[in-house]
């Protein structure tokens, strides 16, 4: 089976789904928001980034602001971080994702973006986003066979 599309149902899998987090003593309002808030080199653009009312708001902001030196090199960790966080910290997104069973999540898109996602339009796309999205699927799903299994020995 395969999610190609993080709309209606599957909103919950993108970026722009507002859910409110913490990651490094900071509370972000989406993924998106706290992405684009720690490309930031100094306090006010990361605030200003990060406290935006709406997800396409901080994109926008994001994309505006200069960014770390090393921030190519370390941007899909710190996605897989705050992706880690939104999920481990929201129970019920937790559970939604854990309940896409073995489903490919594929970030389809039609703006082309072919880093994040595979855009539908050039047939083409690394998916980076969806590959994340897996990789903390199948650790939540671990914890959780984890959990049960400490509860079952107690």
């Amino acid at each position: 089976m395969k999610i190609d599309s993080f709309r209606g149902d599957y909103f919950f899998l993108s970026n722009f789904c507002m859910v409110s987090f913490e990651y490094k003593g900071f509370q972000y309002r989406s993924v998106e928001h706290a992405y684009q808030a720690l490309k930031a080199t100094n306090k006010e653009d990361h605030d200003k980034v990060a406290n935006s009312k709406k997800a396409g708001e901080a994109k926008r902001w994001g994309k505006n602001i200069e960014m770390k030196f090393d921030w190519e090199k370390t941007k899909e960790d710190v996605m897989y971080e705050v992706i880690k966080a939104k999920f481990s910290q929201n129970f019920g997104l937790k559970k939604m994702l854990i309940d896409t069973g073995d489903a490919e999540l594929i970030e389809g898109n039609n703006w082309g973006d072919i880093y994040w996602g595979f855009d539908t339009r050039q047939k083409r796309g690394q998916n980076k986003l969806g590959k994340i999205l897996m990789k903390v699927r199948n650790e939540l799903k671990s914890e959780e066979s984890k959990s049960r299994e400490t509860e079952n020995i107690l």
